[in-house]
């Protein structure tokens, strides 16, 4: 689907912007291989900046070439107010603002990663931002709506595709009126269970054409899931929630290269590519 628009070396500048507070995480870890392994490969010469959001208040400024916006722990709600979330959204608008007003082949992309997801969504009064019932952790199938097997992020994904979710928040009962004003669609959702009476979470968005999210999250790795599932509070909490051969299972999932890996190599590698194709020009 895409085209091979580079064939000589290249500048590019990425941004990513972390929301984990501080707390141990494998996101950010998985986020910069995953970056530096796709710009290595495609033989790009890469500024690379990471930006501690909640901690420093400390945000980018509109000279990278394209954003990755992490997840994070707590709530998504009770930061409402707080002076890094506003500085969090005067950056986003600052981003918007550009894009508004900038030529064709120079707009900036982002990619939200599950907190920063639920934020926007908030920020967007798209759907409606609240705490799970119990926690989702493990390794769960993504279904595509129809939105979501033209989008060229998922180019390459089957449906359902698997991913990594571990979140006590989500977003439901999407505002679709606000959703078309906008010029957003939803791409994908939980696993449709009409025997349960609870909504399905939105679990991938487009906003605009520069602006994408999932709540999911698509950087995990095997290395890190493993690390996670096997860390006993973890391993508590799937088993309370799901049931002990659900922990095995999600243990061997890990190995599958048709599961977790390939969504790994697949949906930020995409971004990557998309966004340069349209933003990088030569420096």
């Amino acid at each position: 689907m895409f085209a091979n628009m580079w064939s000589e070396q290249k500048n590019i500048r990425i941004a990513v912007l972390d929301l984990y507070e501080g707390q141990a995480n494998q996101g950010m870890r998985c986020i910069r291989e995953i970056v530096h392994d796709w710009c290595a490969g495609k033989g790009f010469d890469l500024y690379y900046e990471e930006f501690d959001v909640r901690q420093q208040l400390a945000v980018p400024d509109t000279s990278f070439d394209l954003y990755i916006s992490s997840g994070g722990p707590g709530s998504p709600l009770e930061s409402e107010g707080s002076k890094w979330e506003a500085a969090y959204f005067k950056w986003l608008e600052s981003i918007e603002d550009w894009n508004f007003s900038s030529q064709e082949t120079d707009k900036k992309h982002v990619f939200f990663i599950c907190h920063s997801f639920q934020l926007v969504c908030r920020h967007y009064g798209i759907g409606n931002v609240c705490k799970r019932k119990s926690t989702a952790f493990g390794v769960f199938p993504i279904h595509m709506l129809d939105e979501g097997t033209t989008e060229p992020v998922f180019d390459g994904l089957k449906d359902p595709f698997y991913s990594v979710d571990s979140r006590d928040y989500q977003v439901i009962e999407p505002d679709i009126h606000k959703l078309h004003q906008m010029g957003a669609s939803i791409l994908a959702i939980e696993k449709n269970r009409p025997h349960v009476p609870y909504e399905r979470a939105l679990m991938a968005i487009r906003f605009n054409d520069y602006f994408i999210g999932t709540q999911f999250h698509p950087e995990a790795d095997a290395t890190g899931m493993h690390m996670y599932l096997m860390r006993e509070d973890k391993k508590q909490t799937v088993i309370e929630n799901h049931g002990a051969p659900k922990w095995q299972s999600m243990v061997e999932q890990l190995q599958d290269p048709g599961k977790i890996l390939f969504t790994y190599k697949t949906i930020l590698p995409n971004f990557l590519h998309m966004a340069t194709q349209e933003c990088v020009a030569e420096k």
